[in-house]
């Protein structure tokens, strides 16, 4: 026995998990600050954003030097992580949209008497929590990993507690939220019952034990009553068609900046665990749960696009136009079943470019709202690039991106995207992915014109001073968020051109 502990033992490296450790460090670092520095939200010199973003920065270059260790690919720990490419872009991705995240929060906490170290903490431990999502191989790791994340996005959502919209998505988000975990956690059960019961003597939780079960009996209606489940509490993150129930309601209500996380991190983290699942320990269901995944995706691209064209909301415009880039990123999935590399390489160019937008429409949002940020309309950008026509360039940069227009990132990552799609012979959907992108162009480019664009609606004289009210708190711009969103524009354009940086 002690011989068993020893090998265990042996495989403990734990510094594969330095990025991770290093981000739970300064999360409580933080916390250190806030408790025995002038940290108080009062004080108006709190430091804790410059900290979390200074130290997210640094844990970033340090995992980009290599100086954390370059570790072979393979399973630690037991059985419970395996390190991957793909897990290695899931902690570059998520890194960055904590930082990105903590800068918009640094302009929104400066506009509402919320304690601010406390925001960053939460959004660097849900960080920390995705990055080992992506690296988790072992239902028990895959769960604690993924409700770390979850129960962080619960307190952010409701985090304006003076505001009720916010508190009412906060409890939507936490009522289904917690549905989806159940249902998540239900379908494990039964593949653990279906695997590691009998005269198997294979781990029911762990997912190379799970793959060679699949592999032997794929038929076995309780691992596929299992595997649907799963997807179905996973669905339920990325916001497919019908678990799509929470979104508007929930982005409209949340902090901005929390918004954005949720839409870009939480929805790539659940497709990437999808992908996971159905490349590895259920591969040979790969067949078996395409029909219901390509038409959830059909229907998911198509509810998305039509609901968002009628939306004055810009929260909500971005919140359902998130449903139909999340149906996008789903065919990607589905097109990864038949070729792996080209679907794969494509659908992380997606998300990288789905990420820059992202950040620099909902950085605009953070900057551009009043104490109120849930009721932003349309009307709250007529002129807008006539009166900051910098900001206005970066607006119209990432929605144009986001609407897939060339030469800009969002461009090549929907052709790279679509060329899988066909490639995988999915052919109907790839008509469908059409149709939503000319949808999207019109509610895309009706924020634009309202933005840059004044000669079709009259002005009304009684409503200058109103406006005038409603602009003077966000005259100036921080240094920091304005050079973050010329950086997500330039990268957005660069990609347009550029992607032979990203490997196959």
């Amino acid at each position: 026995m002690q011989a068993i502990y020893k090998s265990f033992a042996a495989d403990n490296h734990w510094e594969i998990l330095l990025p991770e450790i290093s981000m739970v460090a300064l999360a409580l670092l933080l916390l250190l600050y806030e408790l025995f520095g002038r940290g108080s939200f009062k004080s108006g010199k709190n430091h804790s954003g410059t900290i979390a973003i200074a130290g997210q920065i640094a844990i970033l270059a340090t995992l980009l030097s290599g100086a954390f260790g370059n570790a072979a690919n393979g399973i630690h720990f037991g059985g419970l992580v395996k390190t991957s490419y793909l897990g290695d872009f899931g902690r570059i991705f998520f890194l960055s949209s904590s930082i990105l995240t903590s800068l918009l929060a640094c302009t929104y906490l400066n506009k509402h008497p919320l304690a601010k170290a406390e925001f960053h903490h939460l959004t660097i431990l849900i960080a920390a929590a995705l990055m080992l999502l992506l690296q988790s191989h072992h239902f028990v790791m895959l769960f604690v990993a993924l409700e770390t994340a979850t129960i962080g996005f619960y307190v952010l959502v409701s985090y304006c507690r003076h505001n009720a919209q916010s508190l009412e998505g906060g409890l939507k988000y936490l009522i289904l939220g917690a549905l989806s975990s159940t249902i998540l956690l239900f379908g494990s059960v039964l593949v653990y019952g279906a695997v590691g019961t009998g005269t198997t003597g294979l781990d029911g939780m762990n997912f190379a034990a799970i793959q060679e079960f699949a592999g032997a009996q794929p038929e076995d209606s309780l691992l596929r009553v299992g595997l649907l489940l799963i997807l179905l509490g996973l669905l339920f993150k990325v916001g497919i068609v019908p678990f799509q129930i929470w979104i508007p309601d929930v982005y409209q209500g949340a902090p901005t900046p929390v918004t954005a996380y949720l839409s870009v991190a939480s929805k790539t983290a659940g497709l990437l665990v999808m992908l996971q699942l159905l490349t590895g320990p259920f591969v040979s269901l790969q067949t078996f749960v395409t029909p219901l995944l390509s038409l959830l995706a059909a229907i998911t691209i198509l509810f998305g696009n039509i609901t968002a064209l009628t939306q004055r909301n810009v929260k909500r415009i971005m919140g359902l136009s998130g449903i139909a880039h999340a149906g996008y990123m789903l065919v990607g999935v589905i097109a990864a079943f038949q070729v792996p590399e080209m679907a794969t390489r494509a659908l992380i160019i997606y998300l990288g470019a789905y990420l820059l937008a992202s950040y620099s429409v909902f950085g605009i949002m953070t900057w551009n709202a009043g104490h109120d940020d849930a009721d932003q309309t349309l009307d709250d950008y007529l002129e807008f690039g006539e009166k900051h026509p910098a900001l206005g360039f970066v607006l119209v940069i990432g929605l144009a991106s986001l609407a897939g227009i060339p030469p800009l990132a969002g461009f090549i990552g929907k052709l790279l995207l679509f060329m899988a799609a066909w490639k995988a012979g999915l052919t109907t959907l790839l008509y469908i992915a059409v149709i939503g992108v000319a949808a999207s162009i019109f509610y895309y480019f009706g924020w634009i014109q309202e933005a840059t664009f004044r000669f079709w609606k009259a002005k009304d004289p009684t409503a200058e001073n109103q406006e005038e009210l409603q602009t003077a708190p966000s005259t100036i711009i921080s240094t920091g968020l304005l050079w973050t969103l010329i950086l997500l524009t330039a990268a957005t354009v660069i990609l347009g051109f550029y992607q032979e940086f990203i490997p196959v």
